[in-house]
């Protein structure tokens, strides 16, 4: 079995950080979205990826992701040159996928506990694609399934105005190379683009076998500012150990489950967890809040902030409050005059904020 990462989406609603990265290597929890992608991958036995890459996400996922060599497996890189759809991805990963059954997993998604069980249930099954569904309060903009009492998919259709279940389909698949004469039969959606869900339509239009399995754990979309502090907020919760490999001053208070990297120095402070403090920063007569994520190399002074994340090569200096904030990389945020409002931002690589 091989397994197809889509990530070439511009993430538009992520600019302006996305005008320098692509999100799919955005950090939460002080890692990439994509790194998960990748473990739960390797750790369901797959060691064949290939990944579709833009010309535009190309360059930035390779200098991240590189060969595959940090988990152990061979990575392929596919160039689709136009945001085509779901489907078109497939087809012009075709010549790689050839024969493979394939597990399809979109590289800004993020699921609790991974996909080894559902690629063992697949592996059991003699059906020609078995998809992730997830019951939702409002489908209207997934692609929403009708499944029977057996778990057999009955009817697909993307984004509905008037959904016929609260089933949304989650951004993991799993095909047999059935798929690729589907989407072969399909036409562009009103948007122009080859839809997966109508491929999978007519693999049951055309008498194949689709099974669904239903995720009881959270499902993170990394799509926007809220999604991406939803998911650092829930990673962090979940994931995050108490691991203090930096240095602590005998001022400092280190509350609950907090993360501080190797050489990171913590002076006069108090961290709350759960927060990770990444390698080499310095964090001074400041108060971090849970639910935070500081990046490698950043320096914050005098400085109080929550539920944020701060990419790497940061300063940030006499804020009084931060909070729900996403702030690129290589970022200066400084106050200037007196300042007593509480701060949110959302701001990209580079950049100088004088408050």
């Amino acid at each position: 079995m091989k397994a197809l990462i889509l990530a070439a989406g511009k993430g538009t609603r992520l600019k302006p950080l996305t005008n320098s990265t692509a999100k799919q290597v955005l950090p939460v929890a002080n890692k990439p979205i994509l790194f998960y992608v990748l473990d739960q991958i390797r750790e369901a036995g797959i060691t064949d990826i290939g990944i579709v890459v833009s010309p535009e996400t190309n360059p930035w996922i390779k200098e991240v992701v590189g060969n595959g060599s940090k988990w152990e497996v061979e990575i392929t890189y596919i160039i689709q040159p136009k945001p085509r759809g779901l489907a078109h991805a497939v087809k012009i990963a075709q010549h790689y996928l050839a024969s493979s059954p394939f597990l399809m997993f979109l590289g800004d998604n993020l699921i609790k506990g991974g996909v080894k069980g559902f690629v063992e249930e697949f592996n059991t099954l003699n059906s020609d694609a078995l998809i992730l569904l997830k019951e939702v309060s409002d489908p209207r903009s997934f692609g929403v399934a009708e499944v029977d009492s057996s778990g057999k998919v009955v009817h697909l259709l993307e984004k509905p105005k008037k959904p016929k279940s609260n089933y949304a389909v989650v951004g993991v698949y799993l095909f047999t190379p059935e798929i690729h004469q589907a989407i072969a039969q399909i036409q562009p959606s009103w948007r122009g683009e080859l839809e997966i869900t109508d491929a999978i339509q007519k693999l049951l239009e055309t008498g194949k076998e689709v099974r669904s399995h239903v995720l009881t754990g959270w499902w993170l979309d990394t799509a926007n500012k809220h999604d991406l502090l939803e998911a650092n907020r829930v990673l962090l919760d979940d994931y995050l150990k108490r691991d203090i490999k930096g240095t602590v001053d005998s001022q400092s208070q280190i509350v609950g489950q907090v993360e501080v990297r190797q050489r990171a120095r913590i002076e006069n402070s108090t961290i709350i967890g759960p927060a990770s403090i990444a390698e080499d920063c310095r964090i001074h007569s400041s108060l971090v809040g849970p639910f935070t994520s500081i990046g490698a190399n950043t320096i914050l002074d005098n400085t109080s902030i929550k539920n944020s994340i701060i990419l790497e090569n940061c300063r940030i200096q006499k804020i009084k409050h931060i909070s729900d904030s996403v702030i690129g990389r290589g970022t200066e945020v400084i106050k200037r005059e007196r300042a007593s409002k509480a701060v949110v931002l959302f701001v990209g690589n580079d950049t100088k904020v004088e408050i």
